[in-house]
C-alpha cells in the first residue's frame, strides 16, 4: 500500500474582483487551497494554472519542493508575474495539504 497521496486535480476559481484561489485535490480526497493575484491578469493566471494542472496530474503531493522547481523552471518561458502567481498559489495549496488540517 502506497504511503503518500497522488495530485488529482487542481482547479482555480475566480473572485471579483481580483482574486483567483487554487484548489487542490488528492486521489485519498484531501483539499489543499492557494492563493494567486496579478490584478487585472486574472484570466491569463487561471490560464496558467490550468496548463500547470494538466502536468501535475498523478504526482506525489509530498513532493512540494520539487513540484515548484518544475513549476518554476520546467518550461521555456520563466519567470514573470503570471507564471509566478500560479506556481505561487499551486505550491500553497500543496502546502495546506501538508498541514495539520491536510
Amino acid at each position: 500500500m502506497r504511503q503518500f497521496a497522488r495530485i488529482a486535480s487542481v482547479e482555480s476559481f475566480r473572485v471579483p474582483p481580483r482574486w483567483t484561489f487554487v484548489r487542490v485535490t488528492t486521489d485519498d480526497g484531501r483539499v489543499g487551497w492557494g492563493e494567486s493575484i496579478v490584478p487585472k491578469r486574472a484570466r491569463a493566471v487561471v490560464g496558467a494554472i490550468e496548463d500547470m494542472a494538466a502536468n501535475l496530474r498523478g504526482a506525489d503531493a509530498s513532493r512540494i519542493e520539487d513540484i515548484a522547481q518544475r513549476l518554476r523552471r520546467g518550461g521555456f518561458y520563466r519567470n514573470g508575474p503570471i507564471l509566478a502567481t500560479a506556481a505561487a498559489g499551486i505550491e500553497q495549496a500543496l502546502w495546506d495539504l501538508k498541514g495539520p488540517g491536510g
